[in-house]
């Protein structure tokens, strides 16, 4: 089977869904890693239990917000360990993952760069790149980037993909676990969860530390919950 069919890439309609992705991707970094930035600037750097949370709720909302928007065009991925998962599991074409991934990492970089346009001194910051928590080993890191990602996507499998999901209501679901997500993991990683996410404030920004687990990490994590989910639960006897 060829995965690579030309009419994919000369599609109107796929060049709609990946534009969308694009659009989606920037407007979610620019908020996400946008309250990091603004946080860190009012408590000095130190991560309390309000900045926790302030960024945890951005980003979650944000996600949810943005899924509902953009679910009906391209099915809301705006990250890549989602479409990665779409692809192994047949949901997409390998062309349309494509054009999906290289989307989210433009608008990453956009998002990446309107944080500079916009925040005074966010130069001298590292826009919201992840990085590994202080005492935590690159093995730590990697873990729970797996698991913090298999929980997201799992939930978008059980909400927006399985047919007797509640597909209405799945950017909601899938936008409080981000929200859960976040609260666990951002000490240990910062979590990311999504490799567009960490790609454009890192490219931007110049850090690149420990980079590939923010790679490696969500796309293991999604596969392995995508394909648990299509193979236990969705083709599950009816």
């Amino acid at each position: 089977m060829n995965i690579l069919k030309r009419e994919e890439f000369t599609s109107i309609e796929a060049w709609r869904s990946s534009f969308i992705e694009m659009l989606a991707a920037a407007l979610f970094v620019f908020l996400g890693a946008g309250s990091v930035i603004i946080t860190g600037s009012l408590t000095d750097g130190e991560m309390t239990v309000p900045r926790l949370l302030t960024i945890a709720f951005a980003h979650g909302l944000a996600i949810t917000f943005l899924a509902f928007a953009t679910a009906n065009v391209s099915g809301g991925h705006m990250n890549p360990a989602v479409t990665f998962a779409a692809v192994v599991t047949r949901k997409i074409s390998g062309a349309r993952g494509m054009m999906f991934v290289s989307a989210q990492l433009a608008g990453a970089i956009i998002g990446a760069l309107l944080l500079l346009a916009t925040i005074p001194d966010a130069a001298d910051t590292n826009l919201g790149a992840h990085a590994l928590g202080t005492d935590v080993s690159v093995s730590m890191g990697l873990i729970m980037e797996i698991v913090v990602t298999f929980v997201l996507v799992f939930v978008i499998f059980a909400t927006a993909v399985d047919p007797g999901g509640i597909a209405p209501l799945a950017p909601l679901a899938i936008g409080l676990a981000v929200v859960v997500d976040h609260l666990v993991a951002i000490p240990i990683t910062g979590a990311s969860m999504n490799p567009a996410r960490s790609f454009g404030p890192a490219l931007v920004s110049g850090e690149w530390a420990d980079h590939w687990i923010y790679w490696l990490g969500p796309m293991l994590g999604g596969v392995l919950a995508g394909v648990m989910y299509q193979v236990v639960f969705i083709n599950r006897p009816r």
